[in-house]
């Protein structure tokens, strides 16, 4: 049954997707509605809010067609080149296969961190400066190979993306549990991501903090790419599907070096495309505590649907070649959240969304909130970047840590 007690005081329990299913039987690919990306957002919201949330999400609008126009003219077309999309046609059937068995194991590899060396150097001038602690910049050259081996030539190319690199704030007393955030599409710096999730309280609370850099992003980009994460979507989709290997792979590897510090309990949280990581580990590594992801993504081929103009020439392709918005899901499948079983227990999971939010629309976040059984939720009254009223989801999500005992030893 759903708790109303947790969401915002403002924002009450909707019209739809909390009184009915929304989450079908697998595979989700083919039995969700192809007209999801069209499903209504509604929220029964008092008028003095009902005004903030219209409000919030007309300025995701504008930020929304900025986005697309940005990816529609500098990423998408080197992704759908007719030598590229015979590439991808050539090679797909692969990650679809993957995906169809439901077992993650089959496409992300557990990495062998034994011969990886963690590198540790200063995290620059404009760092955090703990008292009781310090920041350091963790790298290692990624020993990641494309799981199909049609791309394992390709994919390593981009020399900059195979340099995985973290930011770590450790306490000098002990180890302590250790909160791993994932940045966003394009919002990767960690001055950014530090302010944002309010990061040096949650440290002085007690805990260690890694912020992930995603391939392709920051220090991870190509020295030509015009904005970061351009790489994660300018190499057709196959490109695109081995790229979230890569995340999950690089990832673990930092996992481990946590483990290996002597970090007992380790947790993740991540912010749209990083929230859609986030909810994939927690599909993946059994050894995390928690996940929270925010304002998250669950399915990508549905997401692109709703950005204009980039949505324009998806159609047009699509009706082109003659595949149906059920194939693109499944072409896709192998890295959504909504293709497996979450292997973290239902009482560590956590979803934080806006109702105003229009770059990751609200049934998203419901959809995954529904397939991982109805956990507990956080509605917000802004938009995707603009999260009002965001002290009290943060210091929920502090009682929510205490809660699961995270913060003890």
């Amino acid at each position: 049954m759903y708790d109303i007690a947790s969401t915002v005081s403002r924002v009450a329990n909707s019209t739809y997707g909390h009184t009915r299913r929304i989450m079908p039987e697998q595979p989700w690919w083919d039995n969700l509605e192809t007209s999801f990306h069209k499903f209504p957002d509604d929220f029964e919201l008092d008028m003095r809010t009902e005004v903030t949330v219209d409000s919030t999400a007309a300025a995701d609008y504008v930020l929304r067609t900025a986005g697309a126009s940005l990816l529609g003219s500098l990423a998408l077309p080197a992704s759908i080149t007719p030598r590229q999309l015979r590439r991808d046609m050539d090679n797909i059937d692969f990650y679809r296969k993957r995906a169809t068995s439901a077992d993650p194991t089959k496409f992300f590899k557990k990495p062998n961190s034994s011969r990886v060396d963690v590198q540790s150097s200063s995290a620059g001038f404009f760092r955090f400066k703990p008292a009781d602690g310090r920041c350091e910049l963790l790298s290692f050259d990624s020993p990641f190979k494309a799981v199909n081996p049609a791309l394992r030539e390709s994919y390593p190319k981009q020399q900059r993306n195979m340099r995985a690199v973290a930011q770590y704030w450790r306490h000098d007393d002990r180890p302590r549990p250790t909160i791993c955030v994932i940045h966003g599409f394009m919002a990767d710096p960690y001055w950014l991501n530090r302010k944002f999730f309010a990061l040096p309280w949650f440290y002085q609370q007690g805990y260690d903090i890694l912020l992930y850099t995603l391939p392709h992003h920051g220090k991870r980009q190509s020295r030509l790419s015009p904005f970061s994460g351009h790489g994660l979507f300018a190499g057709g989709l196959c490109h695109l599907n081995e790229s979230m290997a890569h995340a999950v792979h690089d990832f673990r590897i930092f996992l481990d070096y946590l483990e290996s510090r002597g970090a007992g309990k380790i947790g993740v949280t991540g912010i749209s495309l990083g929230g859609y990581t986030s909810a994939l580990l927690a599909a993946v590594e059994d050894r995390l505590h928690f996940a929270i992801p925010n304002v998250p993504v669950a399915s990508l081929p549905d997401l692109v649907l709703e950005w204009f103009p980039m949505n324009m020439a998806i159609k047009s392709l699509l009706k082109v070649s003659g595949t149906s918005i059920r194939e693109a899901r499944h072409m896709l499948a192998v890295h959504s959240p909504l293709s497996y079983q979450p292997l973290i227990p239902k009482e560590r999971l956590m979803v934080i969304a806006g109702a105003g939010d229009r770059l990751a629309p609200p049934k998203h976040a419901r959809l995954l909130w529904d397939h991982w059984d109805r956990c507990r939720i956080h509605w917000f009254p802004g938009n995707h970047l603009l999260h009002l009223d965001k002290g009290k989801y943060l210091k929920e999500m502090a009682g929510f840590l205490r809660k699961i005992d995270f913060d003890k030893p």
